[in-house]
């Protein structure tokens, strides 16, 4: 928490620089991605699925539109007219933030402060600062949600021995705990609690006490912001968990797609737990920059779990970085040909 607000305050300073930086980190990690791909072997796998890889990359538009339409409930104050703003905006803002969390480097971070710098011309920078959180906050939030739902699922259709059962039912209690921190934080706020726990922590004390001192006003609007939305606007919170499950959900389909083009019996519920699954494993190791090296692991994993060949992975992994360079690219040239906005920042961090 403090490393994102203190690169998020610094990115404020920056901000042309830091677009220009992630401008050119987006570059080249599109040009290594194909590089470690292989430009043929990418050509080759296209070629494979044939007409499905539309669908593939299709899908991946409704996912940012659901996101976007979550981003947009929790943006949205019926008190503050300016945060009212239009979806194309708020999808691009979406779009983009992802492209650069693709990229970044360690605990993919860097989307967040881009959105904020970008928010802050049309609602402030508390304001973008607590919607950009926020919204981190209900991303995670459904991600949790999603994989307690896979794992009633798995449960239900798939035969399992009694350590895999009791695996499954640990997970599961895990994820309820998690569940109601969540809910705790969404009552309480948690920007102050965290620093003034970071206030103890020896290596970060220093940093933490100079930068509450400085912020501390900020700090508590922000936390002002996190309650309001679950206190005071349960709808809009309720309506933004529903849409990111949701495109949680439909994640599933481009492994799905990708199984029918090539020829792999594999149903919706199959595709269902092998995404969630996958997923999972993506964000333990959420460090690597587009998790290099080790979804096609969990993807071998959770085929064979369902009973499918565990070598329909490797391509299954292929095709989805194959989608991911496609939006990376899409997401930096949206950013390039994206207009300056003509509002001026309403406040300062």
């Amino acid at each position: 928490m403090l490393i994102f607000i203190t690169v998020c305050q610094h990115s404020f300073k920056m901000g042309k620089i830091y677009k220009i930086v992630f401008m050119f980190l987006g570059i080249f990690t599109l040009g290594f991605m194909i590089y470690k791909l292989g430009f043929k072997e990418i050509v080759g796998d296209i070629e494979k699925t044939g007409v499905w890889f539309l669908p593939i990359i299709g899908s991946w538009l409704f996912i940012y539109i659901f996101n976007a339409l979550a981003f947009r409930q929790i943006i949205q104050e019926p008190t503050l007219p300016q945060s009212d703003l239009p979806f194309l905006t708020v999808l691009r803002l979406t779009i983009t933030g992802f492209a650069i969390n693709y990229v970044t480097p360690f605990v993919a971070l860097g989307g967040e402060p881009y959105r904020i710098l970008e928010l802050k011309k049309s609602v402030g920078i508390h304001k973008a600062t607590s919607s950009v959180l926020l919204y981190g906050m209900m991303h995670v939030f459904s991600h949790v949600i999603f994989w307690l739902l896979s794992i009633l699922l798995i449960i239900a259709v798939i035969e399992l021995d009694n350590i895999m059962l009791i695996g499954c039912i640990v997970a599961f209690t895990l994820g309820v705990l998690i569940v109601i921190w969540f809910l705790k934080v969404y009552k309480r706020g948690f920007t102050v609690s965290a620093f003034n726990f970071l206030q103890k922590v020896p290596f970060l004390k220093k940093h933490a006490i100079n930068f509450v001192n400085k912020k501390s006003e900020s700090l508590e609007e922000i936390d002002s912001q996190i309650q309001i939305l679950y206190s005071k606007r349960k709808s809009r919170f309720f309506l933004a968990l529903f849409y990111e499950v949701l495109a949680r959900i439909v994640t599933c389909a481009e492994i799905y797609f990708t199984a029918i083009a090539i020829n792999l019996d594999m149903s919706i519920t199959d595709a269902l737990i092998i995404s969630s699954a996958s997923s999972l494993f993506a964000n333990i190791i959420f460090f690597f920059p587009m998790q290099l090296g080790v979804r096609e692991g969990g993807l071998a994993l959770a085929l064979k779990s369902v009973g499918l060949p565990a070598e329909a992975g490797i391509f299954i992994g292929i095709i989805m970085r194959i989608r991911e360079i496609v939006w990376i690219a899409i997401g930096f040239i949206w950013m390039r040909l994206a207009r300056k906005s003509v509002v001026k920042p309403q406040d300062v961090f």
